[in-house]
């Protein structure tokens, strides 16, 4: 969709301004951090909660987009970043852990995502897996794992509601949140977030690559289980934007 000056109508930009590869922060504050670790940085635009970053990692060029969060404006910013020329988005991002050997300061891979969220619904069945790329996914494992970063792969979930997770109780819908927290526990997912299961289907969808990496800033199965306390807690995005960083030099 494009505004009068043939812009797309929430990213601001138009086509030619976006690059290959796109690095997707949820956080606008996290895009000039981003960008700065990047080759000839340059600043494109801010709308809404969409700030838009150029640079280069070597021949490679590369768009940091803000999402905002959760799945509706995720998909607005990857319909709108494709539309300008993208092919490869990888989601930057924190998570809650939920397996018990996922610690704060980890950095977790999603292999899949479990589409606990409303908008991919808007974009396939509810049968149709949320699954990244194979390539940009093992790119970034090695990129981990190259930097010496404690790793995890594997399944997390993609939730609408931060409270809907940290106050279940309180919900109405109290009594299915923790039937199904307890259904994502006994099948091994790593951890909860907010935006990998959107992007991975809306990517489906519209023919192109995505990957998403987080970073864990806390579990609160391990509070309740006494192994952390309250102190246990990692805000630093720091690995897990490194990771896509060394994954796109990689691809």
């Amino acid at each position: 969709m494009l505004d009068t000056q043939n812009k797309q109508y929430h990213i601001a930009v138009a086509p030619g301004e976006v690059r290959e590869f796109c690095i997707l922060p949820g956080d606008p504050g996290r895009c000039r951090k981003i960008a700065e670790l990047l080759d000839d940085p340059e600043y494109i635009s801010t709308n809404r909660e969409f700030e838009i970053w150029n640079g280069r990692l070597g021949n490679k060029k590369v768009t940091v987009c803000s999402t905002g969060i959760g799945g509706p404006s995720t998909a607005i910013a990857v319909e709108e970043l494709v539309a300008c020329g993208a092919k490869t988005l990888i989601r930057v991002g924190t998570c809650g852990g939920i397996a018990l050997d996922v610690k704060c300061g980890d950095v977790v891979i999603a292999s899949g995502a479990v589409r606990q969220d409303g908008t991919s619904r808007e974009y396939a069945p509810a049968e149709f897996p949320a699954v990244p790329d194979m390539y940009t996914t093992a790119a970034m494992f090695g990129a981990a794992k190259s930097l010496g970063y404690n790793v995890h792969v594997g399944v997390v979930q993609s939730k609408d509601s931060f409270y809907g997770q940290h106050s279940p109780k309180r919900m109405p819908t109290a009594g299915e949140l923790l039937e199904k927290w307890e259904a994502w526990k006994r099948l091994g997912v790593l951890a909860s977030e907010m935006e990998a299961a959107t992007l991975f289907v809306v990517g489906a969808a519209l023919g192109v690559k995505t990957a998403a990496c987080f970073h864990v800033v806390w579990n609160q199965e391990r509070a309740d289980a006494g192994l952390d306390t309250a102190a246990d807690e990692d805000h630093d995005t720091e690995k897990a934007i490194k990771v896509a960083i060394e994954a796109i030099k990689l691809l």
